[in-house]
């Protein structure tokens, strides 16, 4: 969730507005809500009030009222901005507290002097600082700068095949379009699924609501594969041993019968079944290794 700074700024003029009546400029004078001004009138009154705040020394009562005005008065800037990140599933409130924080700064650092419209100056810089948010903050997993980059692209040149193809780009499409090579059009993509992650306890239908939690319905390594392998790779060794260790072998390890009964069996001492388990199991092993 993003720290409420950005929200508490935009609602800082009307906290204060009972108090700072008396410092309110001639401008001010009509305005009971800055925030239900006309487009029109915004635009006008934005220009006088920047000049305004360009005269006024940081940290003066006067001056955070002025601020705090441009900014309730911009916000449908903001709101403006937030639109074009509808598609995404970040919380619209988050967006919002991030755009203002952007509007803030563009107030900050305009320079009235230089006769540039205040909202040409101020909107890429609102939108600059959303995708900052997403691109900072909003990964699942940490993806290098490049991949996040590049999975932009990406998807402007999907969008963009795609009107023109009537269908969704290959692999060899994008990357002819973007002017990089097959693998690194593939690398984009994996790296666009790191943007969200889903929880292994939810449910395992498209809207979660699926039969019981998705981490019972996934595979995981069957140790018993391993087994079957090192059985394959074992029968030729066994079946080249003489008789008698085959025969120790299947005693210990099909009857599991103990040394002792082992060699009561075959008319030899317990110490020297031990021995012959050992030799033999020695030799198996290092043909598997050798294997």
């Amino acid at each position: 969730m993003v720290a409420p700074t950005g929200e508490l700024l935009v609602s800082a003029a009307a906290s204060t507005a009972t108090g700072l009546r008396e410092l309110l400029p001639p401008e001010l004078a009509a305005v009971e809500d800055p925030r239900e001004v006309a487009p029109a009138d915004a635009r006008a009154l934005t220009r006088v009030l920047l000049r305004r705040l360009a005269t006024l020394e940081e940290g003066t009562r006067e001056y955070s009222y002025v601020r705090s005005t441009l900014v309730e008065m911009n916000l449908s800037l903001v709101r403006f901005a937030v639109r074009r990140f509808d598609s995404h599933r970040e919380p619209k409130e988050d967006l919002l507290q991030v755009g203002a924080m952007g509007l803030i700064k563009a107030i900050d650092r305009f320079d009235p002097e230089l006769g540039v419209e205040f909202t040409t100056f101020a909107l890429p810089t609102v939108l600059g600082e959303i995708r900052r948010h997403f691109r900072d903050t909003t990964w699942a997993v940490h993806v290098p700068r490049r991949l996040q980059e590049l999975r932009i692209t990406l998807a402007r040149a999907q969008e963009s095949l795609a009107q023109r193809l009537d269908r969704a780009p290959t692999v060899a499409e994008l990357a002819a379009h973007v002017g990089i090579g097959p693998e690194e059009v593939v690398e984009g993509l994996t790296a666009a699924n790191g943007h969200t992650a889903g929880s292994l306890d939810g449910g395992s239908g498209e809207d979660g609501d699926g039969p019981g939690p998705l981490g019972d319905h996934l595979g995981e390594d069957d140790r018993e594969l391993a087994l079957v392998e090192d059985l394959v790779a074992l029968k030729p060794l066994v079946g080249a041993l003489p008789e008698r260790e085959r025969l120790i072998l299947s005693m210990r390890f099909c009857e599991d019968l103990t040394q002792s009964q082992i060699g009561a069996r075959l008319g030899l001492s317990q110490m020297h079944v031990s021995r012959l388990l050992s030799r033999t199991l020695r030799h198996l092993r290092e043909g598997l290794e050798a294997a």
